[in-house]
């Protein structure tokens, strides 16, 4: 079963006016991993799209995707895939990738047709692609590891680099995760925005009673968001994205946009937010 929801972009001036509720309808992703089914959201920041798929034993396969208005989903676009369950498979024509809990994936444009198996719960992301690089898997020790934070500052963190210009090429997704270590709780602190690239977090590796506060809006027009395991936050380029969590936690970032430059971003200052 495939389910696509379309997100439109919304401009700041109005989400200045957006209560909690209308906030979360927005840029929330909630409810994407449902057993047996594939769940996406296409978005109009730089035609993202996100989800899950999580084949419960049973395999899915996606393919058409009407939203796009190709032939296949894949045809005009490339897609990063981490597996955040149990061991999986991801298959696409005669080959066939095994996903341990945190591998990565990356499928070039025009790779087909492609069928999630096994007990992964498959996180998906996609973006427009104007050239043809190899897929490949991608090990959490084949990743680029960058530690930053500090137990001081409550953000000692780790940050693993998959999908990224130092480990793989790409068009213009860039896709990691970061792990706060243990005691910290704040990510990306101090924030910052990126005007050339969109942005989206997917939070999961917590317990059903936890939570991120989620911070988003212009610098000087906080808003936030109370996210649980498995949601998704989806930031557009005049925002910022920053959270503190309840306990552990693991985020997921994925970007696109004009450039694959990891730190292409303007920092803001906790001094400078309100």
């Amino acid at each position: 079963m495939l389910t696509v929801e379309t997100r439109h972009a919304i401009h700041p001036e109005h989400a200045k006016g957006m209560d909690t509720d209308t906030l979360r309808q927005h840029f929330l992703g909630e409810g994407l991993f449902a057993a047996g089914e594939i769940r996406l959201i296409y978005t109009h920041y730089d035609r993202f799209v996100l989800g899950a798929a999580v084949p419960n034993g049973n395999p899915l396969t996606l393919d058409h995707v009407k939203e796009t208005r190709t032939e296949t989903f894949l045809e005009r676009r490339e897609m990063g895939i981490v597996n955040i369950g149990d061991a999986g498979t991801v298959s696409t024509g005669d080959t066939t990738y095994e996903l341990a809990r945190g591998d990565v994936l990356y499928l070039g444009k025009g790779t087909g047709a492609v069928t999630f198996g096994g007990q992964g719960r498959f996180y998906i992301t996609s973006a427009p692609a104007h050239q043809t690089f190899p897929n490949k898997l991608v090990k959490i020790e084949n990743a680029k590891k960058v530690e930053m934070g500090e137990a001081a500052t409550s953000n000692k963190r780790a940050i693993y680099q998959f999908i990224h210009p130092l480990v793989m090429e790409s068009c213009q997704l860039v896709l990691g995760y970061t792990q706060l270590l243990e005691g910290s709780v704040w990510n990306t602190m101090p924030s910052h925005i990126h005007d050339r690239r969109m942005e989206a977090y997917l939070y999961w590796g917590m317990d059903e009673a936890s939570r991120v506060l989620h911070l988003m809006g212009e610098p000087q027009e906080t808003r936030h968001m109370v996210i649980a395991n498995e949601e998704a936050a989806i930031s557009p380029p005049w925002s910022i994205h920053s959270g503190a969590g309840i306990g552990s936690y693991t985020f997921i970032w994925a970007m696109a946009g004009d450039n694959v430059d990891y730190t292409d971003m303007d920092f803001i200052q906790p001094g400078e937010m309100k």
